[in-house]
């Protein structure tokens, strides 16, 4: 298992299957899109887990918009530090 999947698995708290067929890859980087990550914020009934996701998607889409609607896995490395 990669770092990337083991750090989504983490925040999301959703199995490896769901994050692996999210995790795409582009040019040098790899991505998870936008889309997955809301319907989770939507969706999911642990508040605090909705909360680390949608900083998530905040950090991706707002402070390192690298690719529009997709969040770029160097976020996941800087928002794994506030994850219990």
């Amino acid at each position: 298992m990669t770092f990337l999947k083991k750090r989504l698995m983490n925040i999301t708290r959703m199995r490896e299957q769901w994050v692996t067929a999210r995790i795409q890859q582009k040019e040098d980087s790899k991505y998870v899109p936008w889309k997955s990550l809301k319907d989770i914020i939507l969706a999911y009934p642990d508040v605090k887990k909705r909360v680390d996701v949608f900083a998530l998607s905040i950090y991706g889409l707002v402070i390192f918009p690298k690719a529009l609607g997709h969040i770029d896995e160097a976020v996941t490395e800087f928002h794994f530090w506030r994850v219990d």
